[in-house]
């Protein structure tokens, strides 16, 4: 919640505002640049706000996608998997901020189509189930419905 609506929607409102308000000195510059432009038209607390969102959205995505992965890891080689998969990951955290950002981004996106393709797969496998569960739930008044049944967990 903190990284996705608090400090995303900030940045969004300060760049469109300085963009607005300045639209000469922000020409020519995307990414990084920009906003950090952005954040310093507004006096005193600008780079302030830029450094302590930029720490804030940094660690609790590290942290997200570190419990993410675990769980993942978990579900698919047992709770022994979960010592090695934190030492890989924090050596990758670490080789990741000595990288170059074109690199980063271009691993990280190739990591996240490698995780769409499978997910896209399910969904198509499950998308009668969808339909039946959609159906059950809104369309035949089900809404306030409660199940007691438990959900299936897998320990390997």
């Amino acid at each position: 919640f903190w990284d996705t609506v608090i400090v995303c929607a900030l940045t969004g409102l300060v760049l469109v505002s300085s963009i607005l308000r300045n639209p000469d000195g922000m020409s020519g510059l995307s990414g990084g640049a920009l906003s950090s432009a952005a954040f310093a038209n507004i006096p005193v607390v600008g780079p302030i706000v830029l450094t302590v969102g930029l720490i804030c959205f940094a660690w609790s995505t590290i942290l997200g996608w570190s419990y993410y992965g675990e769980r993942c890891w978990v579900y698919l080689c047992g709770q022994k998997a979960i010592m090695p998969f934190r030492i890989i990951y924090t050596l990758v955290v670490f080789v990741g901020s000595v990288m170059t950002l074109d690199a980063v981004w271009g691993i990280a996106d190739i990591l996240n189509a490698s995780m769409a393709f499978p997910n896209l797969v399910a969904l198509l496998g499950l998308s009668g189930v969808i339909a039946s569960e959609t159906k059950k739930y809104l369309f035949d008044d089900n809404m306030d419905g409660w199940s007691d049944d438990e959900i299936p967990v897998v320990d390997k």
